[in-house]
């Protein structure tokens, strides 16, 4: 059985498979997180800029620590230190560089949105683009499979001798699982109890229930299907995964205080997203705006003059006692 193919030709030009997936990728994420800004009222019309430089910083720091965590083979190979290409991008590595770079311009192009909401927003775009970037992205390059194996879901990949465990298709069902478990909890915490809308409750819960979530997958992933033995790489990635699960507790545990003081509060409702404040003044009698409006414009037309004033002075004084 052949191995998947990992590119084709165009005429002269090879057109690699892997990097397909990913831009089909990056566009199903921005199109899906500029629908969730837009269901809550966010405008959206700054996220196309920032989401370029997200996407820079994305693959830079993918590509940055998985050479880092390979330093004996590129040190070797040093032509191969940027042939992305062919694969090897580090998901810890992406989210290390492109998170503070989304915040940080997120923050200045849409004041209103603050970093607890956004990330919120964003987890469950994260996990369903993962989900689809295993499936167009490792699935479809050089030496993406796991360990040997013999059972009969094995599959051949390029690059790697014997049929292989089919970890990108184990990694997108699990982010797909997570995405499916992020939007019903989200839906769940929308309403309350007896069905009505629930607004201005804390965010927090959803990133820091993807945070363990994905942080669990990744560890048992490498340590399961895809460790080699004292391989740097390997070790990083369990490392980040058992980080990235305990920071995610953290930020339950601190959400669930939120939470509480919230309650404990009479559940304030917060202005919807985008509005202005406005104050309410007490209304102008007629005759203070005409007064206002005389020492602004000069005097007045006799038409709109009170009759009091456009009476002559034998009508407006007493008559004298005879």
């Amino acid at each position: 059985m052949k191995p998947i193919p990992v590119s084709f030709h165009l005429g002269p030009l090879v057109v690699h498979t892997y990097g397909i997936g990913l831009a089909i990728t990056f566009w199903f994420g921005y199109r899906y997180l500029a629908r969730r800004l837009r269901s809550r009222g966010y405008p959206d019309d700054w996220l196309g800029g920032v989401f370029l430089w997200v996407i820079v910083m994305a693959v830079i720091g993918a590509r940055a620590l998985h050479v880092l965590a390979n330093l004996g083979y590129y040190t070797a190979q040093p032509g191969q230190v940027l042939a992305i290409w062919h694969g090897g991008l580090s998901s810890f590595g992406g989210i290390l560089f492109a998170l503070p770079t989304g915040l940080v311009l997120a923050r200045r192009r849409c004041p209103q949105l603050s970093i607890g909401a956004l990330t919120d927003l964003v987890t469950p775009v994260l996990m369903a683009a993962w989900a689809m970037g295993r499936l167009l992205g490792p699935q479809l390059m050089v030496a993406g499979g796991g360990h040997p194996t013999h059972q009969w879901f094995g599959m051949y990949y390029a690059g790697q001798a014997g049929k292989r465990l089919p970890v990108p298709i184990f990694q997108a069902a699990e982010d797909f699982t997570i995405f499916v478990l992020l939007i019903g909890l989200e839906r769940r915490l929308a309403r309350t109890p007896d069905g009505r809308p629930r607004r201005g409750s804390p965010a927090g819960a959803i990133v820091g229930t993807g945070m363990v979530l994905w942080g669990v997958e990744r560890y048992f992933d490498e340590h399961l299907w895809l460790a080699r033995n004292g391989h740097l790489g390997s070790v990083l990635v369990q490392a980040a995964g058992i980080a990235l699960a305990v920071a995610g507790l953290v930020v339950l545990a601190f959400t669930w205080s939120r939470w509480k003081a919230w309650q404990a509060a009479g559940c304030p409702q917060p202005a919807a997203p985008g509005a202005e404040a406005t104050e309410t003044t007490a209304p102008v009698p007629a005759g203070e705006e005409l007064r206002a409006r005389s020492v602004a414009e000069g005097p007045l037309p006799d038409t709109l003059r009170s009759p009091a004033a456009t009476a002559s002075p034998r009508a407006v004084h007493a008559p004298r006692p005879g």
